[in-house]
């Protein structure tokens, strides 16, 4: 059995020895990017690597990218071979987060054609609350080649989404909080708004008062009342910068609704351009 979507502790618990599974924390922190990095080395889940939000799963920042450009596909493939991960692992990742950053590997592995990766439910923290297994060792890794199968339809460009919302092809949806989305706060990027025509759910939504994701009926539903009649392959997601915009699509596919995309670029790549259309309110 594979896993493509969400693992529970108890089933990862049954499998974590096999030599065919790879465990990847990416536990990170925005106000302070080594806080992730810290606390592996204080403890971590049995054999698991450690992913850099900033180092590993996203590329330079330049004048015209976002806070987390996409890694380019050749780096990350070699990275993914480092950690001792192939084309026929399992692949099981995590964060302390409910999947905000866990997501960002989940959806990167998929895009390199990797679809036997699953988020841990729930986290590391359900983990330690079922009092299972955590280590300072590190994983004695076996480096082995993984071959990326791009899929770059998976993905939209800023040019894609404002052609798209024109022609009112695609169903953008934003995972920021409310707050963000309505341009009441803005902590992080210099101009607050949403993209005119998004629609909100903060990524947040799709998790229960105990860090797991809700049931995959209460998801669909909530979904499908968001979308509407709009096929799941017409919804894009994006959030400040491509990371918890994949926690929307993983609840998505976990709900069985098949085929919404990623805006990477995300709010903090559209406001590097003026001409672009923003929007402050519901």
């Amino acid at each position: 059995m594979s896993y493509s979507t969400l693992i529970s502790a108890d089933a990862l618990k049954a499998q974590i020895d096999r030599p065919d599974w790879v465990v990847v924390d990416c536990r990170f922190a925005l106000a302070d990017t080594g806080l992730g990095a810290k606390n592996y080395r204080h403890g971590h889940l049995p054999n698991a690597r450690y992913a850099h939000l900033d180092k590993d799963l996203s590329s330079v920042i330049t004048s015209r990218t976002g806070r987390h450009p996409l890694p380019d596909f050749r780096v990350l493939a070699q990275k993914l071979g480092h950690w001792g991960i192939d084309n026929r692992s399992q692949v099981v990742v995590y964060d302390d987060a409910g999947g905000a950053f866990a997501g960002r590997l989940w959806w990167l592995l998929r895009y390199l054609g990797h679809n036997k990766v699953a988020v841990l439910d729930g986290g590391i923290k359900l983990w330690q609350k079922k009092d299972y297994p955590i280590t300072t060792a590190l994983p004695a890794v076996k480096p082995t080649i993984f071959r990326p199968y791009l899929q770059d339809a998976s993905w939209l460009t800023a040019a894609h989404v404002q052609n798209g919302l024109a022609s009112r092809s695609i169903c953008l949806i934003d995972a920021r909080t409310p707050e963000r989305y309505r341009g009441e706060a803005e902590p992080i990027d210099p101009v607050a708004g949403h993209v005119k025509g998004a629609l909100n759910r903060p990524f947040q939504a799709n998790l229960a008062a105990s860090g797991e994701f809700l049931p995959t009926n209460q998801l669909r539903r909530q979904f499908q009342a968001l979308i509407g009649e709009r096929p799941p392959e017409q919804v894009v997601h994006m959030c400040g910068s491509g990371v918890t915009a994949c926690h929307n699509l993983l609840a998505m596919e976990h709900a069985g609704l098949k085929g919404s995309k990623l805006y990477a670029g995300s709010w903090s790549e559209w406001i590097r351009n003026k001409n672009r259309p923003v929007a402050t309110g519901k």
